[in-house]
Parts: structure tokens; C-alpha cells; sequence
């Protein structure tokens, strides 16, 4: 196990670029968001590096970062051998798909790798079958339980594609390291 600060280093560097670029576009008269994920489009393949950066408002934005941070630090302090795998792929395979699948309509925001982190830790402890993984899986569960909800169709403004797609890329991580059955983390 990684000490805490060693383990919150790369989530809180995406969130320190989360904010900065925030920043930027609340001050100067352009709006990022069209560098969103526009599916089946050449202008929306931008998307795909650059839509988990930004963010439509502050409220956006904040209920972005705490997770980000939480979830990043739990995989990156219990899982080191896989983290940064898992965090990159949860990063830009769901970007791809969402570019691939979802509805035409700009995509933003880091929730897609907030689900493919959450789902990563909650599945990869009933796969791994150990008391440590159970346990962080139980957790997780517990303080986000409720973003089974996130995706399902229920608000237009929101990419519930990107939540779904985000899922599915953390289930499948979780099935990948699981089925390995790697013993240290």
C-alpha cells in the first residue's frame, strides 16, 4: 500500500488541469465546451483527450472533483500495479465510445472516468474474492451506491452515455485484472 500523497498524485493533477482549465474558460471569451466529445464527427475526436477537463459550470465542476480525487486515490493506494492502466483506459476508452455510440450532442465533463473508476472498484473486489478488495468494494458501494442511477436516460443536459459507457469500461477492468487473479497490488 502507497502512502496517500504518493496516491493522490496523478487524481490530483487531473484535477488541478480540471480546474485550471475551467479557469481559463470562464476568462476568456471562448467556450471550450465546443471541445467537447461530438460523436461521429472529426471535430469531436478533440473530445475524447479533452472533454473530461472541462466542465459546463461550478457546480459541475465541484461535483466532479471530490470523486475524482476519492476514487483515483483508493485505486492508485490499493491497486498500484494496475492504476495507472485502469485510470487511463477508464480515461479515453470511454471517450471513444462515447464518440462512437453516444447521441449527437456535446459531451463534457469527467463523469464517464468517475463510473469507470467507481465500477472498477466496486466490481474487481467480488471478482478478487479477498478480504482487502471485498472491503473497498463494500465502501465504495456504500458512499456511491447511487450512481447505478446515472446510467439511465433521466435529464437531457446530461451524457448518461458517457456514465453507462464509463461503467462498462470499469466492469471490463475489473473483469481483465480480476480473471488474473494478481495477487500484490
Amino acid at each position: 500500500m502507497q502512502s496517500i500523497s504518493s496516491s493522490m498524485l496523478v487524481p490530483a493533477r487531473l484535477v488541478f488541469l480540471m480546474w485550471g482549465t475551467f479557469v481559463l474558460d470562464q476568462l476568456y471569451p471562448i467556450d471550450l465546451a465546443m471541445f467537447g466529445v461530438l460523436p461521429r464527427t472529426i471535430r469531436g475526436l478533440i473530445g475524447i483527450i479533452t472533454a473530461p477537463l472541462l466542465h459546463g459550470s461550478v457546480a459541475h465542476l465541484v461535483s466532479n472533483t471530490m470523486p475524482v480525487l476519492i476514487l483515483g486515490t483508493v485505486l492508485y493506494m490499493f491497486y498500484r500495479r494496475v492504476a495507472t492502466q485502469v485510470f487511463l483506459q477508464c480515461y479515453f476508452f470511454t471517450g471513444i465510445l462515447v464518440w462512437l455510440f453516444a447521441r449527437t450532442s456535446i459531451h463534457i465533463g469527467a463523469s464517464g472516468l468517475i463510473y469507470g473508476l467507481a465500477f472498477f472498484l466496486i466490481f474487481f473486489g467480488l471478482f478478487q474474492r479477498d478480504f482487502k478488495s471485498l472491503l473497498i468494494s463494500i465502501v465504495i458501494l456504500i458512499f456511491y451506491g447511487g450512481i447505478f442511477y446515472g446510467v439511465l436516460p433521466t435529464q437531457s443536459y446530461v451524457s448518461w452515455e458517457s456514465h453507462l459507457l464509463g461503467g462498462l469500461i470499469g466492469f471490463l477492468n475489473a473483469v481483465n485484472a480480476g480473471t488474473r487473479r494478481l495477487q500484490k497490488y
